[in-house]
């Protein structure tokens, strides 16, 4: 790109040329030339050189906001990992929390079952009794008749 711009080659003074001097104190018409032609390559070269700088500007935002978005996603997935984790304590909490209560469903079926068996012998230790009283009272009115 720079390359395309290079001013042409200095003509030589040498070949015909006047001096300053020759013109009466003014550069000699090619100089003007040349001299106008290096005003014009070096107003493209500044302007190329800003185009530049401005475009290294945009990129360097463009590379700022790709960063700062990045680092908004990183945030995100960093919430949504850390939501996962307590998530997953809370499920580890409940299934502890539902095997406290088969436990202890266990353990009240267990109860019920030993105060049924325990009634159970109660009821026939009272059996018995009547059946003795019964017996009692039939041997009884037997003597008495």
């Amino acid at each position: 790109m720079a390359n395309e711009r290079l001013p042409p080659e200095q003509p030589s003074r040498l070949h015909g040329a006047g001096s300053k001097a020759d013109n009466g104190g003014e550069y000699p018409e090619d100089d003007r030339t040349y001299a106008k032609a290096q005003v014009v390559f070096a107003e493209a070269a500044r302007d190329e050189a800003e185009q530049l700088r401005r475009l290294a500007e945009e990129f360097r935002e463009v590379r700022d906001q790709h960063r700062e978005t990045a680092e908004l996603f990183r945030q995100g997935q960093e919430k949504i990992r850390q939501a996962a984790e307590t998530a997953r304590a809370a499920s580890e909490e409940a299934r502890h929390a539902a095997e406290d209560a088969r436990q202890a469903a266990v353990d009240s079926v267990r109860a019920t079952t030993e105060s049924l068996k325990a009634t159970l012998e109660q009821m026939t230790v009272v059996e018995e009794m009547r059946r003795t009283l019964r017996e009692i009272r039939h041997t009884y009115k037997l003597e008495s008749h």
